[in-house]
């Protein structure tokens, strides 16, 4: 994968794929299946280059042109497969956050616009953080009473073990909360913040068994 040191070598001018509920965070991995045609340009455009694109989530607007969410993140094409229908299965490995400036019409068939990683820098950096005991018992409580009453589970010894950035991510990235939800891990300061976010949502959403859903709307 690209080495990404200093915000000057991320691209300037972006290509968006904008895609309500996905969620991609810097580090992570996003699998994606392509299959419109003008995404699917985008994606031979992106092979044919530096292979970055950018997950941005909606917020209202022409169902048509939806506008765009303040914030995204970059992520580098790190795995490409085509299908025999002509659709293709990639992973985006996520790089850093941005906060998406003026949109171009360049006559393309997809969205293009800059972006602004000024505020996000610290995403390039190696992350080294660890939670009190007190927060993470009071984490893995809610995670727990989450789960339990959506009939989910995961493997308890491998998030025991993992480092807390990976396990805060894939759970952020991974579980079923709304746009709105999703929005709000994205744009969390820094993991820390990321972490409090992610242990209230599940707090509340475990609190009220008849409400599936829980939004910051």
């Amino acid at each position: 994968m690209a080495s990404y040191n200093q915000l000057s070598d991320l691209p300037q001018l972006i290509p968006v794929f904008p895609l309500d509920g996905a969620l991609l965070l810097p580090g992570g991995e996003l699998p994606l299946q392509i299959f419109e045609p003008r995404y699917l340009n985008m994606i031979d455009d992106a092979m044919a280059g530096d292979r970055v694109i950018g997950m941005i989530q909606t917020r209202g607007g022409s169902r048509l042109r939806p506008k765009l969410a303040q914030v995204g993140c970059v992520g580098r094409i790190t795995s490409y497969a085509e299908t025999p229908d002509g659709r293709y299965l990639i992973t985006l490995t996520g790089v850093c956050r941005f906060q998406a400036g003026e949109e171009l019409d360049l006559r393309l068939p997809y969205r293009q616009l800059r972006a602004n990683y000024e505020r996000f820098g610290d995403d390039l950096d190696d992350e080294e953080a660890e939670a009190s005991e007190d927060a993470r018992a009071r984490f893995a409580t809610a995670l727990k009473r989450y789960l339990n009453q959506r009939e989910l589970d995961i493997d308890w010894e491998t998030a025991h073990e993992a480092p807390l950035e990976a396990l805060v991510n894939s759970l952020c990235m991974g579980l079923p909360f709304d746009p709105a939800e999703k929005q709000a891990f994205l744009e969390a300061p820094d993991l820390a913040g990321r972490f409090e976010v992610l242990t209230t949502l599940l707090e509340i959403d475990a609190t009220d068994p008849d409400d599936e859903h829980h939004s910051l709307q």
